[in-house]
């Protein structure tokens, strides 16, 4: 099923938004500077909220990382990265 909100991406408004964004940071966040960004992703999710959409922040992720790390994060509500130490990096996990 589509969401009611998926239109807020055909918008001109957001075209800009995108454009503007990855122009400046071309690469993906997750990736560790490596890989060209493709997605202008909102930060927090906007749930089809107009105004965390069009003013949330956001972040340059690669098609991978966006469809893959970003999306285990939003549906477990914690990242499983690791630090240097071995410790896990995102508090939100229970195990620091």
């Amino acid at each position: 099923m589509r969401e009611t909100w998926q239109h807020f991406y055909s918008t001109a408004f957001w075209q800009r938004r995108r454009k503007l964004q990855l122009n400046a940071h071309p690469l993906c966040k997750m990736c560790a500077v490596v890989t060209p960004a493709t997605v202008a992703d909102h930060v927090e999710p906007h749930k089809g909220n107009w105004n965390l959409f069009a003013l949330g922040p956001l972040q340059s992720l690669c098609d991978s990382c966006h469809n893959s790390r970003k999306r285990y994060v939003e549906v477990r509500g914690y990242s499983v990265d690791v630090g240097d130490d071995g410790w896990p990096t995102d508090p939100s996990n229970g195990l620091s």
